[in-house]
């Protein structure tokens, strides 16, 4: 049985913002609301789509005490009773607790692992990667530091990706990306495994993290670029680090007011995300209802150059399309991933019901 009661309570909620947008308030309270009324609004939809389904059966039943309905009313009750499952379940999902930074913009971080220069290669493919996704999605890529290798590879980089959904369709990435090929590096032929670690960050808002300016120590320095050639001869670079946990956050942008901006944004990302993992790691049974646990030490993925093959190794997906993923061709990966996330809520929650049911 779907719950009544919080399904009566979600609708209220809506027509109230619905009503209160119309009176048009202030800009800040328009803006809460608006965030709010679309969140529902996918819930509100398929509540009513389920509604209408119920009153359509009680009205074919009710076509069944007349002879010259009864056909009628049984050819449209075997339409609902085929109808309803799907609809139900679709009010079950909606239904599913939201992670509230979903439609929050990320903070992504890539990072060569074992490997060497190759490991670096790598995660230049995977910066180009997730680059070309966000063109598809329409989003705005913006690289807010990078630390190249000699060879063009990559370091170390920091995004910041900004757009609709984002940090809801890249969340799961966070972990380690393993690749096997023939480095550029190798003359022998011989394949190497090489990895990359990925971490995805839901971007803070001023209200979820509060810095003590005391806490923080600002350094300035000159921009330098891939071998340490200078970009520019000024101070422009800004370091900041946090003192009580040691977080360090560098950008290197020739203006320093706008890397000041940039270092506070990104320091602000990490400290929202190191508690909200302080908060999950407190709810064990949560934790054990994801995709993985989200440790960006746990291998996730294996690009296999050879066989052209991708391998989610989460939920077991194989997919023989390993220049089109390169290139940005994520969603097949992303909606399974997502998929199954919610498969396992489902479940979750479904079991929670049968436990409390007397």
């Amino acid at each position: 049985m779907l719950p009544e009661d919080r399904i009566d309570e979600i609708c209220r909620r809506f027509a109230y913002i619905e009503a209160r947008m119309a009176e048009g308030p202030g800009g800040d309270e328009f803006a809460r609301l608006a965030r709010e009324h679309a969140q529902l609004r996918p819930v509100v939809e398929a509540i009513a789509a389920w509604r209408r389904l119920l009153r359509e059966r009680a009205e074919a039943e009710a076509m069944q005490a007349d002879p010259e309905m009864r056909e009628l009313a049984e050819e449209e009750l075997a339409r609902i009773a085929a109808a309803l499952p799907g609809a139900e379940r679709r009010v079950r999902l909606a239904l599913l607790p939201r992670d509230e930074a979903d439609e929050r913009a990320a903070v992504l971080e890539i990072r060569a692992g074992t490997g060497g220069e190759e490991a670096a290669l790598f995660a230049a493919d995977l910066l180009r990667m997730y680059q070309r996704y966000a063109e598809r999605r329409g989003w705005r890529f913006e690289i807010v530091s990078l630390s190249e290798s000699e060879l063009g590879g990559v370091r170390e980089v920091v995004v910041r990706v900004t757009g609709q959904g984002v940090f809801a369709r890249l969340k799961f990435e966070s972990g380690v990306h393993r690749v096997q090929r023939v480095p550029v590096t190798e003359s022998g032929g011989r394949i190497h495994t090489s990895a990359a670690t990925v971490a995805v960050l839901p971007e803070a808002e001023d209200l979820d993290v509060t810095i003590d300016p005391s806490e923080i120590r600002i350094d300035t320095m000159r921009a330098s670029g891939a071998g340490g050639q200078h970009v520019n001869t000024t101070d422009s670079a800004v370091r900041i680090t946090h003192l009580p946990t040691g977080i360090t956050v560098t950008s290197s942008e020739k203006s320093q007011h706008r890397n000041r901006d940039i270092a506070m944004r990104i320091l602000r990302a990490r400290l929202y995300d190191l508690k909200r993992r302080e908060a999950e790691s407190a709810r064990a049974d949560a934790r054990r209802a994801q995709v993985g646990s989200g440790d960006r030490s746990e291998r996730i993925r294996t690009y296999n150059f050879p066989q052209g093959r991708v391998t989610d190794h989460r939920i077991g997906l194989t997919l023989y399309r390993l220049p089109e993923i390169l290139e940005g061709d994520l969603d097949e990966i992303i909606d399974a991933l997502l998929a199954e996330d919610e498969a396992r809520k489902l479940a979750a929650l479904e079991g929670e019901a049968v436990t409390k049911a007397p």
